[in-house]
């Protein structure tokens, strides 16, 4: 049913596509660094960076979903 959910607000809801693509470009940047043997100082503050904003897309794609499913059940 969360599949369900997710793939709704994705087909309706831009802001939720933008936050996917974000999260998506963040992840394929992290992978690029953790396959380096090591980091630069910069690319370390980077990765952290990322790391961070990464969580914060995600959760706010998570409360994207949660006020979907709401709206779809009341």
């Amino acid at each position: 049913m969360e599949n369900r959910a997710k793939e709704s607000v994705t087909d309706i809801d831009s802001e939720y596509r933008r936050l996917q693509e974000q999260h998506r470009g963040h992840e394929a940047r992290l992978q690029v660094l953790a396959a380096k043997s090591r980091l630069s100082e910069d690319e370390e503050i980077e990765e952290r960076r990322l790391k961070k904003e990464k969580l914060l897309l995600k959760d706010r794609m998570e409360a994207l979903v949660r006020h979907r499913r709401e709206g779809v059940s009341h």
